[in-house]
């Protein structure tokens, strides 16, 4: 009876170990692996609309900006902006890079300027850069997005750069000692708002930025990098001390050595036709 109870016993023990051998185990390799995968392939997708969401919202502000846009009828709607403060000034009067303009404003909109333009096709810079040069783009039709870096950082920064980069006719610097967190200029043109949301912002490009009409002196003129006379990468540093006695005034006529755009020297009237709908720009 004992050796066949511990037949049986070997019996049953085999027959266990047999079920065991022959049931497959869960392949937690693969099971890892694609799950894995999964998680990457939704962490990518997440990314990209994370990236992308910035520029889709931003495209939804310019077309709710887009009855802004200047017309025949209507060459300067941003006289329907809130807040928009307007001046005038005289163009084509240059100043030297060594020399400093007693600015009215600040930032200023306008007003005697250095001979080269700041690059402004669509430039962020990263950090403050000379105001004279800054000016002289606002003349051949830029917007200029100044901001003061003590209250604006971070996802506000981030609004303002993708209202500006790689768009033609605009530039976006810091300016230390702004008083408002931002402030949009134009040629003859300010607005200082609070908020990088304000929806007064895309209104003001979509007025003024490279507007046909004449609102700015140089229609038409670029906003590329002049080679040999200012570098974007580089550009010419703020200077945030009080302008001196000797700083020129906004009645200024101009630098005997300072050039225009041809090449002339500012005190002598340009000889280059003026662009289409380009008003008559008067002799310095």
């Amino acid at each position: 009876m004992a050796n066949g109870t511990t037949r049986k016993k070997g019996s049953a023990v085999k027959a266990a170990r047999g079920s065991v051998v022959s049931k497959k185990g869960t392949p937690w390799g693969t099971i890892v692996a694609v799950v894995a995968i999964v998680a990457l392939a939704a962490s990518v997708i997440v990314y990209y609309m994370v990236q992308s969401a910035p520029k889709r919202e931003q495209a939804d502000r310019e077309a709710a900006a887009a009855s802004f846009a200047p017309t025949a009828s209507d060459p300067d709607p941003s006289k329907r902006i809130p807040g928009v403060v307007m001046a005038t000034y005289t163009g084509s009067v240059h100043v030297l890079p060594t020399e400093r303009v007693a600015y009215d404003k600040t930032p200023p909109f306008g007003g005697p300027h250095d001979q080269t333009w700041a690059t402004c096709t669509g430039t962020v810079y990263p950090t403050a850069v000379r105001t004279e040069n800054m000016v002289h783009a606002l003349e051949h039709g830029a917007v200029w997005i100044a901001y003061n870096p003590q209250q604006i950082s971070g996802d506000a920064l981030n609004l303002l750069s993708v209202r500006v980069k790689d768009k033609p006719y605009t530039m976006l610097s810091p300016y230390p000692g702004l008083d408002k967190p931002i402030s949009l200029q134009s040629w003859g043109h300010q607005l200082k708002l609070d908020d990088a949301n304000d929806a007064r912002i895309d209104e003001f490009i979509a007025a003024l930025r490279s507007n046909p009409n004449g609102v700015y002196p140089e229609v038409g003129a670029s906003c590329d990098a002049v080679p040999g006379s200012f570098d974007p990468d580089s550009p010419p540093p703020f200077d945030a001390s009080k302008p001196g006695p000797d700083a020129k005034p906004m009645d200024y006529k101009g630098s005997a050595g300072a050039q225009n755009e041809q090449g002339q020297p500012s005190s002598a009237p340009s000889t280059m036709p003026a662009p289409p709908n380009a008003p008559t720009k008067p002799s310095q």
